[in-house]
This record gives C-alpha cells, structure tokens and sequence, in this order.
C-alpha cells in the first residue's frame, strides 16, 4: 500500500496519484529484503528496517564494474625453482691414503635453521576452561529524518517519550528534530517488561502509528526489530525500533 503524504490515504500499489485528494504519490519501490513496498527514495525499510540507502550504493558500484574488460589475456605462471637441489651421490674409484677410510663421498645440503614453535594463548583461565562474555543487548530508537541513533536508557521500566513540560519530564525529548511541534509534551511512553518492549499512546493530539497504522489510545504494541514509530500524523517525526 502507498500512504498519501498529504492526507494519510492508502491507496493500493502502482498507483500515481492519491484516491481521496488526487495528491502525486511519491514513486515506490520493492525492498531487497523482505520484499516489502517502499518509497523508492527511502533510506531504510519500514517493515523490516533495512538499510536501503546501502543497497542502492552497492547496486551502483556493481553496476559501473559491469563494463569492466575481464577478457585480457592472464600470463602464464613461471614454474617455481626447486627449493633444495638433489643430492648427488659420489664413488671414488681410486680412494687416496688420505680418503682410505671413506668408500664414498657425498654432498651434504646445507644444514637449516630448526623451526622454533610458535605457542598460540587462546584467553582461557587458569583452570583451562575458556573465558564466557555475554553480551548485552542495545535497544535504541533511529529517527528516520535525521539519521539519528537514540540508545533507550536500561534502568527504566518507562520511558516517557515527549517535549519538555511541568507534569511529566521527557526521557526521550524529540524537541529538537524537525517537524516536533505535531508531537505532544505527553506524547507516548515505551514500557520495558523482561525482555519485551511495548509502546502506547498515552493521549496525544495527533496520535501514534505503529507500521503507519494508528495506535488507539490505551492500546498497547509489542516492539519488534524494524518496528516502524511514527508519532503524529504524516509520518513526519518517525522512528525505527533496533535491536543490537
């Protein structure tokens, strides 16, 4: 589906033109990843969150290696000396008094260096079991106009999600990006439960839209990688739900 930017409409894919308000719409694209439609200037997948930016730079660069000449003529390989020439085995046929002991001589190759051993430390503890380092997960918020990372703080079990106001202060305050007076002071509050994240609208004027559709107030939905936030109408003020 294709949402109309000027009056929030979705109108099926392929289409040109808005069927409320007759608006163009934007050109659409399939995601190289989940196959989702997308606007075809995005810079990241609202369903799965892919970063489509990075493809289409990857498709031009392999696109100007096309033309490249790989049928130059590869030069043969020399074959390669013989490290250690063979030893040639020697018979007097008339030993001197000197040489009276010795029937045979032969050529001995120069003697090598020993190889020394090189030890590998693998990082282990003393009683030789190896070291175990969990890491721990980074959730964080990616606000889509801007390019902006928003690491979500991890003693909260809420986190209140708004503009600075005298009721409840803001853990995420979105006041300085563009487009921040749709976002009420009071806007949405993400809940941490374990290891699930929910979010909700908590009475906003313009509303939240999870994946570009609304979140009825007192409703609640279960944050997963990708998850597309958009607080407001017009899907101006947008954030990706990530999990690293």
């Amino acid at each position: 589906m294709i949402v109309c930017p000027n009056c929030n409409h979705s109108n099926p894919d392929g289409a040109q033109t808005c069927e409320a308000c007759y608006t163009p719409l934007p050109a659409t694209a399939t995601c190289p990843n989940c196959g989702a439609t997308v606007q075809a200037d995005a810079s990241f997948c609202g369903q799965c969150g892919f970063n489509l930016k990075a493809s289409r730079a990857t498709e031009e660069i392999f696109a100007g290696n096309i033309g490249t000449d790989v049928s130059a003529e590869i030069p043969e390989l020399a074959t390669p000396e013989p490290l250690v020439e063979p030893q040639r085995l020697v018979i007097s046929a008339q030993p001197s008094a000197e040489t009276s002991s010795q029937s045979y001589l032969a050529e001995t190759p120069t003697s090598q260096p020993e190889s020394t051993p090189i030890s590998t430390t693998v990082g282990a503890s003393s009683g030789g079991s190896f070291n175990t380092q969990l890491q721990q997960q980074t959730i964080k918020l990616l606000h889509v106009q801007t390019n902006t990372n928003i690491e979500l703080p991890q003693n909260l079990t809420v986190i209140h999600i708004g503009k600075p106001n005298d009721r409840i202060p803001p853990d995420i305050d979105v006041s300085g990006f563009p487009n921040a007076e749709i976002v009420s002071r009071i806007h949405a509050d993400i809940r941490v439960e374990g290891d699930a994240y929910f979010v909700e609208d908590v009475g906003s004027s313009n509303g939240t839209y999870i994946n570009r559709k609304p979140l009825q107030p007192g409703d609640r939905h279960r944050l997963r990688a990708g998850d597309r936030i958009a607080l407001g109408k017009g899907d101006l003020v947008t954030f990706l739900f990530q999990i690293s």
